[in-house]
């Protein structure tokens, strides 16, 4: 297993549409769903898409309390219209959050490690996360889904503010 590289905001594999996987049992996709398991954990991060570690394929990574997940090919289908504001961060845009309407119920449906179509339904922050890395194969940032820039700022000055905000500063 290995630790990969994050491409980083401006790196053009980001910005493309990925490939779909013909096949998400082959030896090189096990391998690449082992690594990007390693370099979630080492950045700490709840996604990681296929084109952030330098793979443009529909792949992504995402954890669900310990269970981490694997989609390949994933189709994602809002449940209703309503919408929920909430804040994000990027791996590969590190250090930065900002708050991003996203929808707040989803279908999801796609292939797992093995090749099996899987399918379910997530809400709330679940959602936001599928609906993040999804955009990443897409070549969308979550700074293009944003509708007040003024909500969006370092994450240090971000935990600056809310601890002045509550009496905590010194």
């Amino acid at each position: 297993m290995a630790i990969l590289k994050i491409a980083r905001m401006g790196h053009p594999v980001l910005l493309g549409e990925a490939a779909p996987v013909p096949d998400p049992t082959t030896p090189d996709m096990r391998r690449l769903v082992r690594d990007m398991a390693e370099t979630l954990a080492d950045a700490g991060g709840v996604g990681l898409a296929a084109p952030q570690v330098h793979v443009p394929l529909r792949l992504f990574l995402w954890r669900d309390g310990p269970a981490l997940n694997v989609l390949f090919n994933p189709e994602l289908t809002p449940l209703d219209d309503a919408m929920e504001l909430g804040w994000e961060g990027c791996l590969s845009i590190p250090g930065l959050r900002g708050q991003v309407p996203r929808f707040a119920r989803l279908a999801w449906s796609g292939q797992d490690a093995q090749g099996n179509r899987v399918a379910g339904e997530a809400e709330g922050f679940a959602a936001r996360v599928l609906q993040h890395e999804n955009d990443h194969l897409n070549g969308i940032f979550y700074l293009m889904r944003m509708e007040d820039l003024s909500m969006l700022g370092f994450t240090e000055e971000l935990a600056r503010a809310a601890e002045a905000a509550r009496g905590d500063a010194p």
